[in-house]
């Protein structure tokens, strides 16, 4: 039996409904779009001023080795390509009305894209949802005494609420959540440049530091392009392009360069004893700011993971499987925290260096994707409706994006890699090199990709 088509209630405007949402992957009907390019600012600002950006900073001073000035170069040019992709990436979703995974089929073929959609899928909603969910939970923990782990279940429930409800309640939050964030850090930031050494001259990072803090960075901000047009996929169509790039990439690169030199600072400071990583922020500062910033980080760690949760369910749709009627995207999402949850009960022992590994490997993916699909982005010749139509076409192959996709993880990280879990060739012999991975996986799949592209000389057939 089949249902009848939903018809919108237009007695209240749609940016005004609380309702569940019912899309997932498929297109954004004219009838329901609505909304501004100017809340995806705050939509992609709230969920860097937290503690995963503040760690960014810390790591590049104390596990790097760099002093404050070549830290702050290195986070502020990682932030800044990062946001200046993800500008670009989501002005297809008021062009196309799907997210960005759905989108990847240009680059990779109606079935080749179920690779980097599963991808996706796992480290948005394990990975990161899991790395922010215990950044909000150690603060909790502080604030309140509450043990870990029910701070960590307190906190899930609340992201997957807002995650299964949909795009409309997302938005919202991230748009109440960002003056208080704003307020908080910006006023912990003063206190810590107070007393901020500014003039040290690090721990020898060198050439190598600059670069794992750069890929680090890059890591985080870039982390968030697959998901890009995830949040703008229900703006009109005649949106302008330039405002929604604007609004978007900004929102990411003002708060992730902001948050995370104010954790470089913060790193020039010596940390209590046997301080937890918010504790070892937090204890930096006054009793009543330290309150107040952890509550800002637990409001930052759920801005965060509620992107994750949701972008992650929003992935799985796009792989267009034969999922029961009662799997949809809004289960989904249910499903993913499920699983994040486990991910994050798993790593509340060694949170910090497990976050550390984290950040220098989800760049690894994420710089040949981008290059395969900023390529594309650059190389696309054909109409927009035609364009729409091959999203939607099962018999599209496009096996020069996959190929190049793996073709640059399967060089560059071989070869360049530089962590704690595995050492790449060059920097096992020449150390001083650093992480190469990222420009040279970027750089390979953008290359290979413009090489191999099936060009476009025919129109697809439905």
């Amino acid at each position: 039996m089949s249902r009848s088509p939903h018809v919108p209630d237009q007695s209240t405007p749609p940016e005004k409904r609380l309702a569940v949402e019912e899309h997932g992957a498929d297109p954004v009907p004219p009838e329901r779009r609505h909304g501004s390019p100017r809340q995806l600012l705050w939509t992609w600002a709230s969920p860097q001023v937290g503690f995963a950006t503040v760690f960014i900073g810390v790591l590049s001073v104390s596990a790097f080795g760099l002093s404050f000035w070549p830290a702050v170069a290195a986070l502020v040019l990682g932030a800044g390509l990062g946001s200046l992709a993800h500008g670009v990436l989501s002005t297809d979703g008021p062009r196309f009305g799907v997210p960005q995974m759905v989108i990847g089929r240009l680059s990779f073929g109606f079935r080749g894209n179920a690779l980097p959609s599963a991808v996706n899928a796992f480290v948005s909603g394990v990975g990161w949802f899991a790395v922010n969910t215990v950044g909000g939970a150690f603060a909790l923990n502080s604030l309140t005494g509450l043990a870990p782990l029910p701070s960590l279940l307190i906190l899930v429930v609340l992201e997957v609420v807002i995650g299964y409800v949909g795009h409309d309640l997302v938005h919202r939050f991230e748009k109440y959540a960002f003056p208080v964030l704003c307020a908080i850090f910006l006023l912990a930031g003063v206190w810590v440049f107070l007393d901020a050494d500014l003039s040290g001259s690090g721990s020898g990072g060198g050439f190598g530091g600059f670069l794992l803090a750069f890929s680090a960075c890059f890591g985080f901000t870039a982390g968030w392009n697959p998901c890009a047009s995830d949040y703008a996929r229900y703006l009109p169509a005649t949106t302008s392009r330039r405002a929604t790039a604007w609004y978007a990439g900004l929102g990411l690169f003002v708060s992730v360069s902001v948050v995370s030199v104010i954790g470089a600072a913060s790193a020039t400071l010596a940390a209590p004893a046997g301080a937890s990583p918010t504790d070892a922020f937090t204890g930096q500062l006054p009793d009543w700011l330290g309150k107040l910033t952890l509550v800002a980080i637990i409001l930052g760690a759920m801005a965060a993971a509620t992107l994750n949760v949701y972008s992650a369910a929003v992935s799985l749709s796009s792989l267009d499987l034969k999922l029961p009627r009662w799997l949809n995207r809004a289960a989904l999402v249910a499903v993913v925290g499920a699983i994040g949850t486990a991910a994050g009960w798993a790593s509340l022992a060694d949170a910090g260096h497990a976050f550390e590994n984290f950040l220098l490997v989800i760049a690894y993916w994420i710089a040949p994707w981008l290059g395969v699909v900023l390529m594309e982005h650059l190389l696309r010749a054909l109409p927009d409706t035609t364009l729409a139509d091959r999203l939607q076409d099962r018999t599209f192959t496009q096996a020069g994006g996959l190929i190049a996709l793996l073709a640059g993880v399967a060089v560059s990280v071989p070869l360049f890699s530089n962590q704690t879990l595995f050492v790449g060739w060059v920097p096992d012999r020449w150390p001083g090199v650093g992480d190469l991975t990222c420009p040279v996986g970027f750089v390979l799949g953008a290359g290979l990709y413009a090489l191999l592209r099936r060009r476009d000389t025919t129109t697809p057939s439905l």
